[in-house]
């Protein structure tokens, strides 16, 4: 029996990770160190070790992998696998194994290479995207392609529907691959750097709504951020959350400012954007829990909310 070790850290890695130990010999899994989570700042384990230590595995927890990396080597793997994982794997790890170190990467590579794949994937507007299986290399994302599979993105896709498709999909091709890469008989296929696109990791003024976008733009980018981080702008000051919206067909709205609120419906705000008005159907306004707008306009001044400006 080969053997794997394993290298993932969030919930996007754990149907990897779950379904080699089902058919394959997992002999170590190295995941991100444990961080302190929420109000009460509890130091929590990387859903991968969880997985690890229900299952019995041997666990590492490097700080710097670039450097502390001979546990890894320790453990004699025959084969690496990476997915998810979250820091760049130095080459003499990349060397060790006879048959290499392969990455489970979601997206169709050399597109959308970088931390954040699936988020971009629907914020960029992509209509399509996948799993690749890789060869890894010094550089991110861009050794040799051994296999890819695809699936279209729809509108009513969220980061969250296509984070967890992906992940089944990562599986299934993995476990499909590997018989070819162990007997030596797997493609090798060098990427195309002239398509190359990036998917660096989500940041924070990323997730701020701003309305001179297209109504399309603004739908993409809060699929895109849904569930986590989530999409926000500013209502009197405080962070609104917007989870979902959908495109109005109104274009009454011409001369108005760019935010203002220009309708109130039964389950949606309307608010002005670059080509009309980009109605807001799912929120979480500041210090309460996520609602559908139809509960939040129960609650507060119908009037006194029309015609306020989100910033």
């Amino acid at each position: 029996m080969k053997r794997i070790v394993f290298m993932g850290t969030p919930d996007f890695a754990v149907n990897i990770l779950e379904g080699l130990i089902e058919h394959y010999e997992v002999v170590g899994v190295v995941s991100q160190p444990d961080k302190k989570v929420g109000r009460k700042q509890i130091l929590t384990p990387t859903p991968i070790k969880k997985v690890a230590l229900a299952h019995h595995i041997f666990v590492l927890q490097p700080e710097h992998i670039k450097t502390d990396y001979q546990a890894i080597i320790d453990l004699k793997p025959d084969l690496i696998i990476t997915c998810a994982y979250g820091q760049i794997i130095p080459k003499p790890l990349l060397d060790a194994p006879p048959f290499g170190c392969i990455n489970v990467h979601a997206s169709l590579l050399p597109k959308l290479r970088g931390g954040a794949p699936i988020h971009k994937a629907i914020i960029d507007g992509y209509q399509k995207t996948g799993i690749t299986i890789m060869y890894m290399d010094e550089k991110m994302d861009s050794g040799d392609m051994i296999a890819w599979k695809e699936t279209e993105i729809s509108l009513s896709d969220t980061l969250g529907t296509l984070h967890d498709r992906l992940s089944i999909m990562g599986k299934e091709l993995l476990l499909d691959v590997l018989p070819s890469i162990f007997n030596r008989t797997n493609r090798r296929i060098k990427q195309n750097e002239e398509e190359v696109t990036y998917a660096y990791n989500i940041k924070k003024e990323e997730e701020h709504i701003h309305f001179s976008k297209t109504k399309l733009e603004i739908f993409n980018q809060v699929r895109g951020l849904n569930p986590n981080p989530g999409a926000y702008a500013l209502l009197y000051g405080e962070v609104l959350k917007i989870y979902a919206t959908d495109l109005s067909s109104n274009q009454n709205v011409e001369n108005e400012p760019l935010g203002k609120i220009t309708h109130l419906y039964p389950d949606a705000i309307g608010v002005k954007v670059k080509d009309g008005e980009l109605l807001i159907t799912e929120i979480k306004p500041f210090g309460k829990r996520k609602m559908a707008v139809k509960d939040y306009l129960n609650g507060v001044k119908q009037e006194e909310l029309l015609g306020q400006i989100l910033e």
